[in-house]
Protein backbone atom coordinates (compact mmCIF):
# COMPACT_ATOMS: atom_id res chain seq x y z
CA UNK A 1 0.00 0.00 0.00
CA UNK A 2 1.30 3.44 -0.91
CA UNK A 3 1.28 5.64 2.17
CA UNK A 4 -0.06 9.18 1.82
CA UNK A 5 2.06 12.16 2.79
CA UNK A 6 3.03 12.25 6.45
CA UNK A 7 4.81 14.86 8.56
CA UNK A 8 8.28 14.43 10.06
CA UNK A 9 6.85 12.47 12.99
CA UNK A 10 4.88 10.13 10.75
CA UNK A 11 1.43 11.65 11.26
CA UNK A 12 -0.95 11.92 8.32
CA UNK A 13 -1.12 15.41 6.85
CA UNK A 14 -4.79 14.76 5.96
CA UNK A 15 -6.71 12.97 8.75
CA UNK A 16 -9.55 12.23 6.32
CA UNK A 17 -7.38 9.74 4.43
CA UNK A 18 -7.24 7.38 7.41
CA UNK A 19 -8.67 3.88 7.19
CA UNK A 20 -8.01 0.78 9.29
CA UNK A 21 -5.89 -0.68 6.47
CA UNK A 22 -3.86 2.52 6.26
CA UNK A 23 -3.33 2.59 10.04
CA UNK A 24 -1.99 -0.96 9.93
CA UNK A 25 0.21 -0.17 6.90
CA UNK A 26 1.66 2.89 8.65
CA UNK A 27 2.52 0.80 11.72
CA UNK A 28 4.04 -1.91 9.55
CA UNK A 29 6.15 0.66 7.69
CA UNK A 30 7.43 1.86 11.09
CA UNK A 31 8.16 -1.71 12.25
CA UNK A 32 5.38 -1.67 14.87
CA UNK A 33 3.27 -4.78 15.40
CA UNK A 34 -0.34 -4.00 16.23
CA UNK A 35 -1.93 -6.86 18.16
CA UNK A 36 -5.63 -6.92 19.04
CA UNK A 37 -5.09 -5.03 22.30
CA UNK A 38 -3.16 -2.21 20.64
CA UNK A 39 -5.67 -2.05 17.79
CA UNK A 40 -8.49 -1.78 20.35
CA UNK A 41 -6.67 1.16 21.97
CA UNK A 42 -6.45 2.86 18.57
CA UNK A 43 -10.16 2.38 17.89
CA UNK A 44 -11.05 3.60 21.40
CA UNK A 45 -8.92 6.72 20.88
CA UNK A 46 -10.78 7.40 17.62
CA UNK A 47 -14.09 6.89 19.46
CA UNK A 48 -12.98 9.34 22.18
CA UNK A 49 -11.89 11.86 19.54
CA UNK A 50 -15.24 11.54 17.73
CA UNK A 51 -17.08 12.25 20.98
CA UNK A 52 -14.88 15.04 22.36
CA UNK A 53 -13.01 16.45 19.31
CA UNK A 54 -9.76 16.24 21.24
CA UNK A 55 -6.99 13.70 21.81
CA UNK A 56 -7.13 12.71 25.48
CA UNK A 57 -4.14 12.88 27.79
CA UNK A 58 -3.01 9.42 28.88
CA UNK A 59 -4.63 9.74 32.33
CA UNK A 60 -8.05 10.38 30.83
CA UNK A 61 -7.53 7.78 28.12
CA UNK A 62 -6.54 5.03 30.57
CA UNK A 63 -9.64 5.87 32.61
CA UNK A 64 -11.72 5.78 29.41
CA UNK A 65 -10.33 2.30 28.69
CA UNK A 66 -10.98 1.23 32.28
CA UNK A 67 -7.27 0.39 32.62
CA UNK A 68 -4.43 1.45 34.87
CA UNK A 69 -2.18 4.00 33.20
CA UNK A 70 0.93 1.88 33.93
CA UNK A 71 -0.70 -1.10 32.21
CA UNK A 72 -1.22 0.94 29.03
CA UNK A 73 2.42 2.11 29.11
CA UNK A 74 3.58 -1.50 29.55
CA UNK A 75 1.58 -2.64 26.50
CA UNK A 76 3.07 0.07 24.27
CA UNK A 77 6.57 0.10 25.83
CA UNK A 78 6.61 3.88 25.28
CA UNK A 79 4.45 6.96 25.74
CA UNK A 80 1.28 5.33 24.40
CA UNK A 81 -0.61 8.32 23.04
CA UNK A 82 1.89 9.03 20.25
CA UNK A 83 1.64 5.66 18.46
CA UNK A 84 -2.07 5.37 19.28
CA UNK A 85 -2.86 8.71 17.67
CA UNK A 86 -0.39 8.28 14.80
CA UNK A 87 -1.74 4.92 13.66
CA UNK A 88 -5.27 6.03 14.44
CA UNK A 89 -5.00 8.94 12.01
CA UNK A 90 -5.60 11.46 14.81
CA UNK A 91 -3.84 14.77 15.52
CA UNK A 92 -0.60 14.78 17.50
CA UNK A 93 -1.21 14.80 21.23
CA UNK A 94 -0.15 17.87 23.14
CA UNK A 95 1.22 18.09 26.66
CA UNK A 96 2.13 15.01 28.66
CA UNK A 97 1.65 11.88 26.61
Amino acid sequence: MDLPERDGDGYLLDMNLWSPDLGRAMAEADGVVLDDIKWNHILKAREYFDQHSVVPPIRKFAKYLGKDQKEVFKIWMTGPMKPITKYGGLPKPTGCV
